[in-house]
């Protein structure tokens, strides 16, 4: 909302608040990637053997790891114990509950449910985060996160580790989600997405790669759930400093309370606001509310041919993206080296990630960008599958697939973080807010299907290499059937989004028309609804 902009201007809209905003959402981007992974670091399941069967220095079978062997070697039955060679003497969760072999379902199971309980987060959370406020849903899916992870350390069965696991996926995204929306309400236009980019850049990359170092240290997945969950006690503070989103107060008409908001800012950041200015202020958002139109139901981006085509692609583009991001940010055993050390090594590629973007998508644009950084994944993913399949374990193997490992996480990286922006622009502004918030939510429950492609290891080794890289390369073909929106006036009705970009072609780019991109201005309508659009692109 202009109003908001305008009004925050006077009160401070990059300064000592905004800093300290800053911090903390450093603080939940370290928090947040702690989380995240921990279904990954608690899931680690290292070289084990049937403990029923033949010493690991016989010349037994690959297969005899999970099944005895009689003297003779062709007698298999059942194995009821196992040993393991844990990794620098963490215990993971499946190597002390004997997950694995014909039992490695059960965690297969639990790590689906994760993201079954991130899904009816979203959509709950998100509802009740536009009936009570952001920041007190901030504060909850943080404690919510925090109870299912110390929940789940008391797991003895398969029931209670996907119950415990839906708990601690239900607070999954809002507990970063809110947070974002509530600095970006906060901060200057102009410097909104240079601030949060490299917050998330830096700090999201630091706890991801700090996460395996702190099991590590901790010894047991156990002792990791509880390192990482007790610092998100340190949310419910956040109250004490950050202030409600002002656009919620103003769109559920608390003026008064959007008010004391705006004086607290002012009074930290050192500005003297007179009263008149605030008066004048909740006036235009007053009007600015008479003369909102109903909104249009989201099934209208259904209703003609190229919005439909458009719609379904971006459905289809979030559900790969979101899925390669998390399965392959999850692939870190079997490469030749240490999970430990891959998943750190892997996790390098998020801050160069969020700094290209930074770099590239105002120049190049956004179709360029999500179909190259696809593009670049799935051939870098199929070519790791490749060489798992053909090459034998060495030294210069194990670089290699480490390498392309991290280049493949770099581009779905990329895709994923700026994906939401070009979903943003390309939906009309009247079903905005809906139709993000469906792609976003589409594209996380097809992360249930993550932990079952990694698990078709099992079957054939470079299998899930080869089906995410397929996924990629359909996702990065079927962008360029999708419009740009660099430079343009984005579509306000579904009219408008049926019509938008009807001349362009699939090779058309917009750095490759120079003259386009010298000629093309943004007007001051355009502005506001690229404001409001990015606003909605963080909220379900």
């Amino acid at each position: 909302m202009l109003e908001v902009d305008r009004i925050l201007e006077k009160c401070g809209d990059f300064s000592r608040l905004q800093l300290i905003m800053l911090l903390l959402f450093c603080v939940i981007n370290v928090l947040s990637a702690l989380h995240y992974y921990s279904q990954t670091i608690i899931s680690f399941v290292p070289k084990h053997w049937c403990a029923d069967g033949l010493p690991l220095s016989s010349e037994a079978p690959v297969e005899s790891s999970c099944l005895p062997l009689g003297r003779n070697m062709s007698t298999p039955d059942s194995c009821y114990s196992y040993n393991y060679e844990l990794y620098m003497g963490y215990q993971s969760f499946p190597s002390e509950m004997d997950w694995v072999c014909a039992d490695a379902w059960k965690l297969t199971l639990g790590q689906s449910m994760f993201f079954v309980g991130s899904v009816v987060g979203s959509m709950v959370l998100g509802y009740l985060a536009d009936v009570v406020g952001r920041l007190p849903i901030l504060i909850v899916a943080n404690l919510i996160a925090m109870t299912g992870n110390l929940l789940t350390i008391w797991s003895s069965n398969v029931t209670l580790f996907c119950v415990f696991r839906m708990v601690s996926g239900f607070a999954t995204d809002s507990n970063f989600v809110m947070m974002y929306i509530l600095v970006m309400e906060y901060m200057r236009p102009a410097v909104r997405t240079l601030g949060l980019s490299i917050c998330i850049g830096f700090f999201y990359c630091l706890g991801s790669m700090a996460a395996p170092w702190i099991a590590v240290l901790m010894r047991s997945w156990r002792g990791f759930l509880l390192a990482t969950s007790l610092p998100l006690l340190v949310v419910p503070l956040f109250y004490l400093v950050v202030p409600e989103s002002i656009q919620w107060l103003i769109s559920k008409q608390k003026y008064d309370s959007a008010v004391v908001c705006l004086k607290r800012v002012a009074r930290i950041n050192g500005r003297h606001v007179q009263e008149s200015a605030y008066e004048e202020f909740i006036e235009e958002c007053k009007r600015s509310q008479q003369n909102q139109k109903a909104s249009t139901h989201l099934l209208g981006l259904f209703k003609t041919p190229r919005l439909r085509r458009h719609t379904l692609i971006l459905f289809f583009k979030s559900m790969v993206i979101t899925l390669c991001y998390d399965a392959v940010s999850r692939n870190v055993q079997g490469l030749g080296i240490s999970p430990f050390a891959m998943f750190s090594l892997s996790a390098t590629a998020i801050l160069p990630a969020c700094l290209l973007i930074i770099a590239l998508q105002d120049r190049i644009g956004r179709k360029a960008m999500a179909s190259a950084s696809l593009l670049l994944s799935g051939i870098f993913i199929s070519v790791t599958g490749g060489i798992i399949f053909a090459a034998s374990a060495s030294d210069k193997t194990t670089t290699l697939l480490v390498s392309l490992s991290v280049v493949g996480r770099f581009g779905v990286t990329v895709a994923y973080n700026s994906g939401a922006q070009y979903a943003t622009e390309l939906i009309p502004t009247c079903v905005r807010g809906q139709g993000v918030a469906a792609v976003h939510v589409a594209g996380y429950a097809f992360t249930f299907f993550s932990a079952y492609i990694l698990f078709t290891r099992s079957v054939f080794s470079p299998l899930p290499e080869i089906i995410l890289g397929v996924l990629s390369l359909l996702g990065a073909c079927l962008c360029l059937l999708l419009p740009e929106t660099l430079h343009r006036t984005l579509p306000t009705s579904l009219e408008d989004g049926e019509n938008f970009g009807k001349n362009d072609r699939w090779y058309t780019f917009t750095f490759l028309d120079r003259r386009t991109q010298s000629a093309a201005t943004l007007d001051t309508q355009n502005v506001k609804m690229y404001s409001q659009s990015t606003e909605s692109a963080v909220y379900f």
